[in-house]
């Protein structure tokens, strides 16, 4: 026995084993796209593998090759068309299923690009079903069709009379990515920051054309209605650089930032050095030592740079580390430094309404600061006294705001994306998500009844009601998103009226308040099931009354039926089941041009003829086939 028992914790030669590069991007996709996720979620994977293919034709746009990328998706089949030069036909098959071949390695060739490191397509081919690249070049044509990155036909060479470039067709594996579906909203969004940074390209996505003739300035047209501007926006271009801002009247502060044309989601090193030198402009540009909260309170801007090998903190590129812009160059911070000092500050000089409007929105946030500060003063000493014994809050482990180990940051960085908070309504149902929950990465705030309506009230009953200053000290984000704690807020009430009340109030509170967390894809509705079908063989879960009537025929005979009416109902091994693997969560997506104040008004706001209309309009009674009989 002792034999055997050495012989199983023997480290030898044979403890050692080489993964080929498929093996390892299936074993460990974490460390390739991040989280995998079913499509309810922007980071998802699926966006991911998507981003990876059509990086590869922004490249070549950038490179001055081909001006239009034809995207089209149908079902859950992807098919992307570049017009640039086409992969080498020689490279083809190595290209999509070689680690560390391509051509971006040769910065001559591919100067300040998004795809450094050649992994993207290898990993984007190992997790399809099928994979299916060609290239055209100078009237030949070479194609290679792939299985979950095996080689299963390599085509020869053939004649075409079609134009040059790379197409690219993959189906994600649904055994890796289980239940996904893409959200078109999502998808439409990647396009317009792909245009944006790149004026003059067009993106067709199944059928619709985009395009940016503006930059920068066209993305925050696009997110700040004109009637919500403080002042109209400021465009800054320079070499390797573009910024565009303006303020509204939102709270907090709003940034898109870019490297190398990939949206740095969790900002970075050019984000960071942007929000220290626009405060020092600003400063010199008074000659008034104005508070560096009060200058950026309520700020949109968006930022790109480009830099020659940049160094982003994970696989993702979600977020950019230390650089210098250029080998050799001045540092990130210098550089924003005196472009700002140089650019904004020439700006502000010719235009005197623009930086009157500006002085007046910093020194509206001034006079709102001291009137609060008393107030959240006293407000934030109870809440720490309430966080030693926070009974409201059942926190996890990881948190989206941690700072990364030395080792194992990939893997760390997949945790941090599944980082995710409960807000539930009442005992029973935080008791049973509280016992089913995953202590590493779901946290759970239990409300007390129906929180208030905050439609109409300033920042003050935030911090007057002890509730809502509770949930902002668990969220972390008083000071705005930077040290937001949770990736995923996901509202988990009954789906009942009760339950649909308190959902529109607390999305009024983050509305309200703290709108960004809405504009950055951080808020989701937990959908539960409402039936459960079950024989002795087996038990359906079912979400709809359409589900259950499936259910029902595929079990045939008289299988059991149980309507659940809450949360509370759901036991902890079954909730198990639904905030695990297989959650299924409906984003909070904001579609463009909504007006955040309107749908305020509108929704919460004094009961209007033109809401009773809407709802006499759109009532629906539903009711279940056993309350009938």
């Amino acid at each position: 026995m002792a034999e055997v028992k050495k012989q199983l914790f023997d480290y030898t030669e044979d403890s050692i084993k080489s993964l080929d590069w498929r093996e390892h991007i299936r074993l460990r996709p974490g460390m390739y796209i991040g989280k995998l996720g079913d499509g309810s979620s922007p980071d998802d994977g699926i966006y991911v593998l998507v981003k990876e293919v059509v990086d590869n034709c922004i490249d070549e746009y950038t490179m001055g090759n081909g001006k239009t990328v034809e995207i089209t998706i149908q079902d859950k089949t992807v098919t992307i068309r570049d017009y640039g030069r086409g992969i080498p036909l020689g490279k083809v098959v190595d290209v999509v299923s070689k680690i560390n071949t391509g051509a971006k390695y040769d910065s001559k060739v591919f100067q300040k690009s998004v795809g450094l490191n050649g992994v993207g397509t290898k990993a984007v081919n190992a997790l399809s079903n099928y994979f299916k690249v060609a290239s055209v070049r100078e009237g030949k044509i070479k194609e290679a069709e792939f299985e979950r990155g095996l080689l299963i036909k390599e085509h020869k060479e053939r004649g075409t009379d079609q134009n040059n470039g790379t197409m690219v067709t993959f189906i994600p594996d649904d055994s890796v990515f289980k239940n996904f579906h893409f959200i078109p909203e999502y998808l439409e969004k990647q396009i317009w920051n792909y245009c944006f940074l790149n004026a003059g390209l067009r993106i067709i996505f199944n059928g619709k054309s985009y395009v940016s003739k503006n930059g920068l300035r066209d993305l925050l047209e696009r997110e700040v209605n004109e009637d919500e501007r403080r002042y109209p926006i400021i465009h800054l271009k320079g070499e390797d650089i573009e910024i565009a801002l303006t303020h509204n009247n939102d709270y907090g502060e709003d940034y898109y930032s870019f490297v190398n044309g990939q949206h740095t989601t969790q900002g970075g090193t050019h984000q960071a050095a942007f929000r220290e030198a626009y405060v020092k402009v600003i400063r010199d540009f008074f000659k008034k030592d104005y508070d560096a909260s009060d200058i950026r309170q309520s700020i949109v801007a968006a930022v790109a740079v480009r830099v020659v090998e940049p160094v982003f903190e994970s696989q993702t590129k979600t977020k950019l580390g230390s650089i210098n812009v250029d080998e050799g160059g001045p540092t990130m911070r210098q550089f924003m430094q005196d472009f700002l000092s140089r650019e904004l500050d020439n700006f502000l000089h010719k235009n005197q309404p623009i930086a009157e409007a500006l002085k007046k929105r910093i020194e509206q946030s001034e006079r709102e600061r001291k009137e609060l500060a008393g107030i959240k003063k006293l407000a934030n000493e109870r809440a720490k006294k309430a966080n030693l014994h926070n009974r409201k809050l059942r926190d996890c482990r990881v948190h989206f705001n941690d700072e990364p180990p030395v080792k194992g940051k990939e893997a760390f960085f997949a945790l941090q994306k599944e980082s995710t908070i409960f807000i539930t309504e009442g005992d029973s149902a935080s008791g049973s998500i509280t016992k089913a929950r995953s202590v590493e990465t779901q946290a759970v705030f239990s409300l007390r009844g129906k929180p208030l309506n905050c439609y109409g009230l300033t920042k003050k009953v935030v911090y007057e009601n002890e509730e809502l200053n509770l949930l902002q000290h668990a969220l972390n984000i008083e000071e705005g998103l930077d040290g937001l704690r949770f990736n995923r807020i996901v509202i988990a009430t009954d789906a009942d009226v009760d339950g649909m009340h308190i959902r529109l109030l607390v999305m009024t509170f983050f509305l309200q308040f703290f709108p960004d967390l809405v504009k950055k894809d951080h808020i989701y509705i937990l959908e539960t099931p409402l039936f459960r079908v079950r024989n002795k063989q087996e038990t359906i879960y079912c979400y709809s009354e359409q589900e259950k009537q499936k259910a029902v025929k595929k079990l045939g005979g008289k299988p059991e039926i149980t309507r659940f009416k809450g949360l509370g109902e759901i036991s902890p091994d079954e909730f198990g089941n639904f905030i695990g693997d297989e959650i299924r969560l409906q984003p909070v997506i904001l579609d463009h041009g909504d007006h955040i104040q309107h749908l305020l008004e509108y929704y919460m706001g004094k009961n209007t003829m033109e809401r009773q209309e809407f709802i006499i309009n759109n009532l629906k009674v539903e009711l279940d086939a056993t309350d009938v009989a």
